[in-house]
């Protein structure tokens, strides 16, 4: 039987893409699907390019941000959750999914007031905002940690990790080749990693390292740190964004990441060895959060934010550059980590509120 579902999440390339994973077993299942983004997030450019329909509302984020902004997001969202509401009942929604980011929060109080099951997906050790205020009213909570269940109904939670598309689990270890560092901060870039890795690359150059760089900077400094880079006569490729990431992984010994949960997710999926450097400013520190549960289990390294520099990242990568055994056990203890069904089970539970209809 086909079903209708609609899917929220958006801000950010973490938000996303694990919506398109569900997505994608959704559709392979022969359900519709409509995707709620915002007009200004990449879920605007990403969800059509994956072949899925998009509908928009209007509104800002009220996390970690000014006063100002946080004023101008109360004020839309009531037009926001009815705009939300009409395009449920438009779409006969029977089943809502919510990849969090700060459009989902109106569409969870949309879907709820209107008696439409809702699952979220909470791939955090801490959950955002908006899923604890909905925690005790959701037909489903998938978690990423078991330790998250403590913020959820019991009968209503169960872990099955972040969804992640299938081809990170595809990716081969790499055996050979020069040893090829990967940098990434997200779709939009990290500042502090942008910064290290440029102050790094005296040291990479000066100590003559056979170490190949694949940066992804974000849009903002691009320019200005590709340009930089072509003057130090280094390996290497300093991009704004990786649309292939899974690809990218294949092609790199290490990994230098945040510690989002769509990062770490894909880290795990594709068992690859990581330096995790927690966002500081990240809702209830998650980040650091997440890299400390990976690192307890010799999963990865981590690095605070605040003590990160070029000299410090180029000592932590010749370190691992030199420990091929240690890259090695980091590869099969973060595989542990990886949930190859998350996907699925997410389709399972859609399906499943579905039919309670």
């Amino acid at each position: 039987m086909s079903y209708s579902f609609v899917i929220t999440g958006g801000g950010t390339g973490g938000h996303v893409f694990p919506a398109l994973a569900v997505g994608g077993v959704l559709r392979d299942r022969g359900h519709r699907l409509l995707f709620i983004g915002t007009r200004e997030a990449i879920e605007s450019r990403l969800v059509p390019e994956a072949g899925f329909e998009i509908e928009f509302i209007r509104i800002g984020g009220l996390n970690r941000v000014g006063l100002r902004k946080q004023l101008q997001t109360a004020a839309q969202l009531p037009a926001s959750i009815a705009s939300a509401r009409k395009i449920l009942k438009r779409f006969d929604a029977q089943a809502v999914f919510s990849m969090g980011g700060y459009v989902a929060g109106p569409v969870m109080v949309a879907a709820l007031w209107s008696g439409i099951p809702l699952i979220l997906m909470e791939p955090n050790a801490v959950p955002g905002l908006a899923n604890r205020r909905v925690a005790r009213r959701v037909y489903r909570a998938l978690l990423g940690f078991e330790s998250t269940r403590a913020w959820f109904p019991p009968s209503r939670s169960e872990v099955t990790g972040l969804p992640v598309r299938s081809e990170f689990f595809r990716v081969e270890p790499k055996r050979n080749g020069r040893f090829t560092l990967l940098i990434t901060g997200g779709s939009r870039g990290a500042r502090t990693l942008n910064r290290a890795s440029r102050e790094s690359w005296k040291f990479f150059r000066e100590h003559a390292c056979p170490v190949r760089i694949l940066h992804q900077t974000g849009t903002a400094e691009h320019e200005a740190l590709a340009r930089e880079f072509s003057q130090f006569g280094l390996e290497g490729e300093v991009v704004p964004f990786i649309s292939n990431m899974a690809e990218a992984f294949g092609q790199a010994d290490l990994v230098v990441a945040r510690a989002g949960a769509g990062s770490v997710s894909e880290i795990a999926a594709a068992a690859m060895p990581s330096l995790l450097v927690p966002l500081p400013f990240a809702a209830d520190d998650h980040q650091r959060r997440n890299a400390e549960a990976f690192v307890a289990r010799g999963a990865a390294r981590m690095v605070l934010d605040a003590d990160l520099n070029g000299e410090r990242l180029f000592g932590e990568v010749e370190a691992l550059r030199g420990n091929p055994a240690a890259l090695t056990e980091m590869r099969e203890r973060v595989h542990e980590f990886s949930r190859p069904a998350a996907a699925e089970r997410a389709a399972d539970v859609m399906e499943e509120a579905a039919r309670t209809q």
